[in-house]
Protein backbone atom coordinates (compact mmCIF):
# COMPACT_ATOMS: atom_id res chain seq x y z
CA UNK A 1 0.00 0.00 0.00
CA UNK A 2 2.98 2.51 1.01
CA UNK A 3 4.69 1.80 -2.01
CA UNK A 4 1.82 2.26 -4.48
CA UNK A 5 1.00 5.54 -2.28
CA UNK A 6 4.63 6.72 -2.60
CA UNK A 7 4.74 5.46 -7.13
CA UNK A 8 0.98 7.96 -7.10
CA UNK A 9 3.00 10.97 -5.74
CA UNK A 10 6.24 10.87 -7.88
CA UNK A 11 3.86 9.98 -10.40
CA UNK A 12 1.58 13.50 -9.88
CA UNK A 13 5.04 15.39 -9.17
CA UNK A 14 6.44 14.57 -12.20
CA UNK A 15 3.66 15.41 -14.56
CA UNK A 16 3.47 18.92 -12.57
CA UNK A 17 7.40 19.28 -13.06
CA UNK A 18 6.61 20.20 -16.88
CA UNK A 19 4.06 23.19 -16.54
CA UNK A 20 5.62 24.08 -12.88
CA UNK A 21 9.06 24.58 -14.34
CA UNK A 22 7.82 26.52 -17.20
CA UNK A 23 5.71 28.67 -15.84
CA UNK A 24 8.24 29.44 -13.23
CA UNK A 25 10.58 30.29 -16.04
CA UNK A 26 7.69 32.67 -17.21
CA UNK A 27 7.53 34.25 -14.13
CA UNK A 28 11.45 35.49 -13.62
CA UNK A 29 11.43 36.32 -17.51
CA UNK A 30 9.88 39.93 -16.00
CA UNK A 31 12.02 39.66 -12.70
CA UNK A 32 15.01 39.75 -15.23
CA UNK A 33 14.10 42.22 -17.37
CA UNK A 34 13.19 44.30 -14.56
CA UNK A 35 16.84 44.23 -13.35
CA UNK A 36 18.20 45.39 -16.69
CA UNK A 37 15.12 48.09 -17.38
CA UNK A 38 15.21 49.63 -13.63
CA UNK A 39 18.76 49.36 -11.76
CA UNK A 40 21.12 48.92 -14.39
CA UNK A 41 19.34 51.10 -17.38
CA UNK A 42 17.38 54.72 -18.23
CA UNK A 43 14.71 55.17 -19.98
CA UNK A 44 14.60 57.03 -23.11
CA UNK A 45 15.89 54.70 -25.81
CA UNK A 46 13.82 52.89 -27.98
CA UNK A 47 15.39 49.57 -26.66
CA UNK A 48 14.40 50.18 -23.44
CA UNK A 49 10.87 50.66 -24.41
CA UNK A 50 11.05 47.65 -26.09
CA UNK A 51 12.03 46.12 -22.76
CA UNK A 52 9.64 47.92 -21.10
CA UNK A 53 6.89 46.18 -23.47
CA UNK A 54 8.17 43.52 -23.05
CA UNK A 55 8.11 43.42 -19.61
CA UNK A 56 4.18 44.43 -19.27
CA UNK A 57 3.53 41.39 -21.45
CA UNK A 58 4.96 38.93 -19.74
CA UNK A 59 4.62 40.29 -16.15
CA UNK A 60 0.97 38.76 -15.69
CA UNK A 61 2.96 35.27 -15.62
CA UNK A 62 4.41 35.90 -12.10
CA UNK A 63 0.79 36.33 -10.23
CA UNK A 64 -0.77 33.54 -12.62
CA UNK A 65 0.52 31.23 -10.76
CA UNK A 66 -1.52 31.91 -7.89
CA UNK A 67 -4.21 30.60 -9.91
CA UNK A 68 -2.68 27.02 -10.36
CA UNK A 69 -3.81 26.51 -6.85
CA UNK A 70 -6.34 24.68 -8.64
CA UNK A 71 -4.11 21.85 -9.95
CA UNK A 72 -3.09 21.42 -5.93
CA UNK A 73 -6.95 20.31 -5.68
CA UNK A 74 -7.45 17.86 -8.46
CA UNK A 75 -3.93 16.34 -6.76
CA UNK A 76 -5.39 16.16 -3.48
CA UNK A 77 -8.21 13.78 -4.76
CA UNK A 78 -5.91 11.74 -6.27
CA UNK A 79 -3.22 11.00 -4.07
CA UNK A 80 -5.93 10.95 -0.68
CA UNK A 81 -3.16 10.73 1.96
CA UNK A 82 -2.92 13.50 4.36
CA UNK A 83 0.46 12.77 5.11
CA UNK A 84 1.73 12.98 1.57
CA UNK A 85 -0.24 15.75 1.04
CA UNK A 86 0.56 18.17 4.16
CA UNK A 87 4.69 16.62 3.61
CA UNK A 88 4.80 16.68 0.24
CA UNK A 89 2.32 18.36 -2.45
CA UNK A 90 1.44 21.58 -0.22
CA UNK A 91 5.13 22.64 0.18
CA UNK A 92 5.85 22.07 -3.84
CA UNK A 93 2.60 24.27 -4.81
CA UNK A 94 3.88 26.97 -2.20
CA UNK A 95 7.53 26.87 -3.01
CA UNK A 96 6.11 27.26 -6.50
CA UNK A 97 3.08 29.52 -6.25
CA UNK A 98 5.25 32.10 -3.76
CA UNK A 99 8.33 32.02 -5.99
CA UNK A 100 6.11 33.34 -9.11
CA UNK A 101 4.60 35.67 -6.87
CA UNK A 102 7.59 36.74 -5.14
CA UNK A 103 9.03 37.45 -8.53
CA UNK A 104 5.96 39.92 -9.14
CA UNK A 105 6.72 41.60 -5.94
CA UNK A 106 10.63 42.47 -6.79
CA UNK A 107 9.43 43.23 -10.12
CA UNK A 108 7.19 46.17 -8.99
CA UNK A 109 10.13 46.89 -6.34
CA UNK A 110 12.33 47.55 -9.07
CA UNK A 111 9.99 49.33 -10.98
CA UNK A 112 9.00 51.61 -7.90
CA UNK A 113 13.24 52.41 -7.45
CA UNK A 114 13.27 53.61 -10.93
CA UNK A 115 10.45 55.92 -10.26
CA UNK A 116 12.16 56.86 -7.27
CA UNK A 117 15.34 57.67 -8.93
CA UNK A 118 13.97 59.60 -11.29
CA UNK A 119 12.33 62.08 -9.00
CA UNK A 120 8.45 59.84 -9.84
CA UNK A 121 8.33 58.81 -6.22
CA UNK A 122 4.95 59.87 -5.75
CA UNK A 123 3.74 58.06 -8.76
CA UNK A 124 4.50 54.76 -7.39
CA UNK A 125 1.33 53.74 -5.83
CA UNK A 126 -0.39 54.49 -8.99
CA UNK A 127 1.87 52.56 -11.17
CA UNK A 128 1.33 50.04 -8.52
CA UNK A 129 -2.39 49.77 -8.86
CA UNK A 130 -2.89 50.28 -12.55
CA UNK A 131 -0.36 47.02 -12.97
CA UNK A 132 -2.36 45.13 -10.47
CA UNK A 133 -5.26 46.00 -12.58
CA UNK A 134 -3.97 45.06 -16.32
CA UNK A 135 -2.29 41.85 -14.77
CA UNK A 136 -5.34 40.88 -13.21
CA UNK A 137 -6.74 40.96 -16.81
CA UNK A 138 -3.80 39.36 -17.88
CA UNK A 139 -4.41 36.39 -15.97
CA UNK A 140 -8.17 36.06 -16.87
CA UNK A 141 -7.04 36.02 -20.25
CA UNK A 142 -4.72 33.46 -19.65
CA UNK A 143 -6.82 31.18 -17.19
CA UNK A 144 -9.85 31.01 -19.12
CA UNK A 145 -8.85 32.48 -22.82
CA UNK A 146 -6.19 30.68 -22.39
CA UNK A 147 -4.20 33.09 -24.21
CA UNK A 148 0.36 33.44 -24.05
CA UNK A 149 2.10 36.68 -23.45
CA UNK A 150 3.53 36.13 -27.15
CA UNK A 151 -0.30 36.42 -28.29
CA UNK A 152 0.47 40.13 -28.64
CA UNK A 153 2.72 39.30 -31.63
CA UNK A 154 1.67 36.32 -32.98
CA UNK A 155 -2.29 36.44 -33.01
CA UNK A 156 -2.80 40.67 -31.58
CA UNK A 157 -6.54 40.81 -33.52
CA UNK A 158 -7.73 38.07 -31.52
CA UNK A 159 -6.68 39.26 -28.08
CA UNK A 160 -7.87 42.72 -28.86
CA UNK A 161 -10.71 41.58 -30.39
CA UNK A 162 -11.82 38.43 -28.25
CA UNK A 163 -9.80 39.76 -25.19
CA UNK A 164 -11.79 43.02 -24.94
CA UNK A 165 -15.29 41.07 -26.01
CA UNK A 166 -14.84 38.80 -23.01
CA UNK A 167 -13.56 41.04 -19.86
CA UNK A 168 -16.86 43.45 -20.94
CA UNK A 169 -19.44 41.08 -19.67
CA UNK A 170 -20.39 40.82 -16.05
CA UNK A 171 -19.05 37.58 -14.98
CA UNK A 172 -15.35 38.22 -16.37
CA UNK A 173 -15.85 41.91 -14.48
CA UNK A 174 -16.23 40.35 -11.04
CA UNK A 175 -13.35 37.95 -11.72
CA UNK A 176 -11.25 40.51 -12.78
CA UNK A 177 -12.25 42.93 -9.73
CA UNK A 178 -11.83 40.14 -7.10
CA UNK A 179 -8.18 39.02 -8.48
CA UNK A 180 -7.45 42.75 -8.63
CA UNK A 181 -8.53 42.71 -5.05
CA UNK A 182 -6.27 39.70 -3.73
CA UNK A 183 -3.13 41.16 -5.92
CA UNK A 184 -3.37 44.35 -4.30
CA UNK A 185 -4.01 42.47 -0.95
CA UNK A 186 -1.01 40.07 -0.82
CA UNK A 187 1.24 42.20 -2.72
CA UNK A 188 0.76 44.99 -0.07
CA UNK A 189 1.71 42.28 2.31
CA UNK A 190 4.25 40.51 0.67
CA UNK A 191 6.41 43.90 -0.55
CA UNK A 192 6.30 44.58 3.36
CA UNK A 193 8.15 41.63 4.25
CA UNK A 194 10.49 41.31 1.05
CA UNK A 195 11.73 45.28 1.92
CA UNK A 196 11.71 44.06 5.57
CA UNK A 197 14.15 41.27 5.12
CA UNK A 198 16.07 43.13 2.56
CA UNK A 199 16.44 46.46 4.22
CA UNK A 200 14.60 47.16 7.51
CA UNK A 201 15.26 50.69 6.70
CA UNK A 202 14.16 51.50 3.53
CA UNK A 203 10.69 53.20 2.60
CA UNK A 204 10.61 53.42 -0.78
CA UNK A 205 7.10 52.70 -1.99
CA UNK A 206 5.91 52.87 1.23
CA UNK A 207 5.60 55.93 2.09
CA UNK A 208 6.39 57.28 -1.24
CA UNK A 209 4.78 60.05 -1.16
CA UNK A 210 8.27 61.91 0.92
CA UNK A 211 10.95 61.34 -1.45
CA UNK A 212 14.29 61.09 0.25
CA UNK A 213 17.43 62.48 -1.06
CA UNK A 214 19.44 59.72 -0.44
CA UNK A 215 18.30 56.94 -2.61
CA UNK A 216 17.93 53.29 -1.07
CA UNK A 217 19.93 50.10 -2.45
CA UNK A 218 16.80 47.44 -2.54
Amino acid sequence: MKEELIARVVQVLRINMSWMTWNLFLAFIPLALSVWLFRFRRGGSWLWWLGFLVFYAFLPNAPYLLTDVIHLIDDIRKIQSIWMITLVLIPVYLFVILGGFEAYVISLINWGYYLHRIGKSQWIWRFELITHFLCAVGVYWGRFLRFNSWDFITQPDAVLTKGVEEILGKQPLVIITITFVVLAGLYWIMKRITLGLSQPDSKIGINSGRAKSKTPNI
